[in-house]
């Protein structure tokens, strides 16, 4: 049977992927769409630059898988020892809670601020510095993701 802290700890891990999972899926959807409509315009638009801004979005939903993979091997650890007590569980879900809100987050709000660089993009040229906004908001991803490993380290 499955012990309560067992319990919490796989929601905790779920919900990582799950939220990090969503958030990059709705912000490459939302770069894909409008780096679609700018290469339909001019295809020759479509370069370097608008590739970056349509996959940053994407880099979340790897952190999230990362840091699941991580407190599944802590939670496995756990249970080597013995079965997971409550408190174990809930350090386990706090661990991945970092990454989880951040990562669903950022890559919800960069999805957004890359499609308007990808917009500004396609009206001219002005190369590589419209991917700073969307860039700057990927370190909130990685402070998560940091955050995450910590805690789950210290556990």
């Amino acid at each position: 049977m499955f012990s309560t802290g067992f319990v919490i700890a796989v929601i905790g891990i779920a919900l990582c992927v799950l939220l990090c999972g969503v958030g990059s899926a709705i912000g490459l959807y939302k770069t894909s769409s409008a780096a679609a409509g700018v290469a339909g315009e001019n295809p020759k638009k479509f370069n370097g630059t608008l590739t970056m801004l349509m996959l940053l979005p994407a880099t979340q939903g790897l952190y999230g898988f990362v840091i699941a993979i991580m407190a599944s091997n802590e939670l496995a650890a756990v249970l080597a020892a013995t079965a997971a007590t409550t408190a174990q569980g809930w350090a386990i879900f706090g661990a991945c809670l970092p990454m989880a809100l951040t990562g669903f987050f950022s890559a919800f709000f960069q999805g957004k601020a890359a499609v308007n660089g990808i917009y500004a993009a396609g009206k001219q040229n002005i190369g590589f510095k419209i991917v700073m906004g969307p860039a700057m908001i990927e370190l909130y991803a990685l402070l998560g993701l940091v955050i995450s490993i910590m805690v789950l380290m210290a556990i």
